[in-house]
Parts: structure tokens; sequence; C-alpha cells
């Protein structure tokens, strides 16, 4: 039997279906990009010429002949935190819907990594871009600026900002959770938070429990935002000789390591001391204790961003400011502290 050929075939391109459907290749393209400007019977000569030579159109040549890519890009500091998963399914779902695709580059929290990733969607012929945070490199502004790329920035509110932002505020979210702990009768509490030199919402969240006007002491403990971090501010916390009433932590992520840590060292919350969160990551619902939190918007900051895009690129409809409420979630870490609310 004559051996089968390894050799590939040659992939059909626009002009072999012009040639099979007998039109112009520009008719093709039409049928490929408007296909409602074409007449029926030509539309379903071209498309069983297509479906003949199972030709696959380039989006590259699509792109040309469109001037349209239909792709964004979102930039976000890390994927291992799944606050920013959550927020980019959600953004992708709704891109869909708007027939816009999207491409993710991650920052590490890095300004000149991110303002050279940025460069790099952009060469690629990114439509919009999504940025997290409201602190940025010169570079990535004068990107944006000299583009004119349509961009939204999310995760931060902030109605003066030059650029359009879909977010909470941040120190809002931060004074909603040490006000809860006030209210619980805890007077002395300590606050774990991620790095404050390249993170803008933690800083704000900090400026937020300063500017809250109430009757105690914080103390406060900066780590990286991990299990690692969070456990580790725990043991320093239980090593100091006046010991907290509560632990308010600026993410999910370190609430879930402080727990654990106290944990290690046999201090029970929150028979001994009650512990808050920020975030709401499904894992603070079925910890044990689950933990009582801030629930973030993020799916719903992710939808209304990619509207808001999708608009701002086929209409020009550049958006408002939005601002996303946080809510409290009330579950089993956090409970009063009698001694101190009859003090």
């Amino acid at each position: 039997m004559k051996p089968r050929s390894l050799e590939p075939k040659k992939r059909a391109n626009l002009r072999d279906v012009a040639k099979a459907a007998g039109v112009s290749v520009a008719t093709v393209s039409r049928v490929l990009n408007e296909p409602g400007v074409v007449k029926k019977d030509t539309l379903e000569k071209v498309q069983a010429a297509i479906d003949a030579l199972k030709f696959v159109p380039s989006a590259a040549a699509r792109a040309i002949n469109s001037g349209r890519t239909r792709f964004v890009g979102a930039l976000v500091p890390t994927l291992d935190n799944a606050i920013f998963a959550r927020f980019l399914a959600a953004l992708e779902r709704e891109l869909s819907e708007h027939q816009l695709s999207l491409v993710v580059a991650t920052t590490n929290s890095d300004l000149e990594i991110e303002a050279e990733k940025a460069q790099s969607l952009v060469d690629i012929g990114a439509e919009g871009l999504i940025i997290t945070g409201a602190t940025h490199s010169d570079a990535l502004h004068d990107l944006i600026d000299r583009t004119m790329l349509p961009t939204i920035i999310t995760s931060f509110y902030d109605a003066t900002n030059p650029l359009p932002t879909i977010g909470y505020d941040n120190e809002a979210v931060a004074q909603l959770a040490l006000q809860h702990l006030a209210d619980l009768g805890h007077r002395h509490i300590a606050v774990v938070h991620g790095p404050v030199h390249d993170n803008d919402r933690t800083r704000a969240r900090l400026s937020g429990l300063q500017d809250l006007p109430w009757d105690g002491q914080l103390t406060c403990y900066e780590t990286q935002i991990s299990h690692r971090g969070g456990a580790e501010s725990a043991k320093l916390i239980c090593g100091q000789a006046q010991k907290p009433d509560a632990i308010l932590c600026l993410s999910d992520v370190v609430a879930l390591g402080v727990l654990f840590g106290l944990q290690a060292e046999d201090v029970r919350v929150p028979d001994d001391i009650s512990l808050v969160g920020v975030d709401d990551l499904p894992s603070s619902a079925v910890a044990v204790p689950a933990i009582t939190t801030v629930h973030l918007p993020v799916s719903q900051m992710g939808e209304k961003a990619a509207v808001a895009l999708a608009r701002w690129i086929s209409d020009q409809e550049r958006p408002s400011a939005e601002r996303l409420d946080g809510q409290l979630i009330e579950r089993r870490s956090a409970i009063p502290n009698p001694s101190r609310l009859t003090s």
C-alpha cells in the first residue's frame, strides 16, 4: 500500500475562495466582514466555497481589511490571587458578548513592567486597555496620551482621575471593617496589610483607617500578600507583651494566613481574638471559623468595565467614573467583647 503523504496541504486563502465561488476577492472580504450588505445568493455561494475549502480566515488579514483587531488588554498585578481571577472571568465573559476578546498580562506590581507590557499590547493591536489601581508610570500615561487608547482603571474609584475609574472607594471599604470591630467593643486592633510602596489600594485603605473617628488604638504590621505573610504576622503579634483584641486584615489572603498562624499558636478565633478580612474570597466562607469580611463586587466590576470599554471603542462614548460599594459579610470569626462594651 502506498504510504500516506505527510506533506501538509496548502491552506486555502482568500483568492482560492473567490475563484471557487466565482466572485471577486473584495466580495469574499465583504462576506467575512459585512455579510449584511451582501446579496443572499452571493452569500450562499461564498459560504459554500468556504465550507468546501475548509477556509479559516486569518485574524491578521481580517484586521487589515476591517481596521479592527477586536481584542483588548488587561494588566493585573498577579493571577495568584483569586480576586483577580474572578474579575478577569467576569471581564472576559462580558467582553465576549460585545464580540471582543481579552489578552491578559501580569505586572508583578512593577510600574516599569506594566508600561512595557502595555506597549506590547498596543503593538499587537489592542483596541483598549484595562489597568489596575490609580498609580502608574509616566511612560504608561505617555503611551495612553499618545495613542488616545480607550483605557479604564479598575479596583479604585476616584471621580477626579483623568482616566475613568470603575471600582470601590478603598478608604470606605477599610472603614466598614474597622467600624464593625469597634461596634463589637474592640479597642486594641492589629492591622495586617500588604506592602504600601507599590499598592495605592493598600495606602488608601490605611488612610481610611486613620481618618475614621473612634476611641481605639491601631498597630500596623506590613507583610507580603500571601498565606505565609499572614501566618508570620500572626506569630509576631502573639509574641507581643500586649496582645490585641482583634486583627483586621486588609486582604482575605492575609486573613487566612493569620488564621492559620493563630491556630498554630493555640490562639482561638474568635474566643481569644476576633478576625476580620477584606475581599470575601470563596475560601473565607469555608474556613473554620468562617471569616467575617467585606465583600468587594469584583465580578460586577469586571462586567461594568467590559461594557464601558466596549461602548467607548465602538461608539466613542467615554464612560464616567462609577463607584461600587463594599458590603460587610458577618460570619463566625468576630464576636462582641463584653468587657469592653461595658467599660
